[in-house]
């Protein structure tokens, strides 16, 4: 067995999908009125419409690796990411930010 998708609820599923599209250098693929998959940094992300999606934290979130963080946080803040805050530990650091959703995500140099 194998995880084959990370699926996130959402009001407004092609809008989200193309912005983490943008985000993750990926392509989008249309899946019908109410679903949406992107493609794209070795995932495959899944978008789908919910009436009310589940307020607060997500209890789920994507752990972004990347070779020059600050670069990639100034970039997703450009594509209306927020940054939530940044933590650091003896020899590992990450931000946490929200996309235009507020779903939740980190940013490290990853492991």
């Amino acid at each position: 067995m194998r995880v084959s998708m990370v699926t996130f609820d959402s009001l407004a599923p092609t809008e989200l999908a193309g912005w983490w599209a943008k985000a993750i250098d990926g392509e989008v693929h249309e899946s019908g009125a109410d679903f949406v998959m992107v493609k794209g940094g070795g995932l495959t992300l899944g978008f789908q419409y919910v009436a009310d999606p589940t307020p607060g934290k997500n209890r789920v979130h994507l752990d972004m690796a990347s070779h020059d963080v600050e670069k990639d946080i100034a970039r997703l803040q450009q594509l209306g990411a927020r940054v939530l805050r940044r933590h650091e530990t003896p020899g590992f650091s990450w931000v946490v930010l929200m996309d235009p959703e507020d779903n939740h995500f980190c940013v490290s140099r990853g492991f």
